[in-house]
């Protein structure tokens, strides 16, 4: 798992059939780098997210007979401690 903070929306043109609904947004992860992550939990801007990929992250997609090509999943929300 990856920790980061969501920086942008990341939008397109056209949708891809296969695709439930969610959003795509742009993290910037701990330790430097920044990456694209599907999101079906209505995450917002500057939250701080767990971001898992590969294998773990298409596996969330199970009911599909063809899983979408998403390859990094918002998995859940880092509440900071205050």
């Amino acid at each position: 798992m990856l920790r980061g903070t969501v920086t942008a929306s990341v939008w397109a043109t056209k949708r891809i059939d296969g695709i439930p609904g969610g959003a795509f947004l742009e993290v910037e992860l701990d330790g430097g780098g920044r990456m694209v992550a599907f999101d079906v939990l209505g995450t917002g801007m500057g939250e701080r997210v767990l971001v898992v990929q590969g294998s773990v992250a298409a596996s969330w997609f199970t009911a599909r007979q063809v899983p979408p090509p998403i390859d990094a999943l918002i998995i859940g929300s880092i509440d900071d401690p205050q």
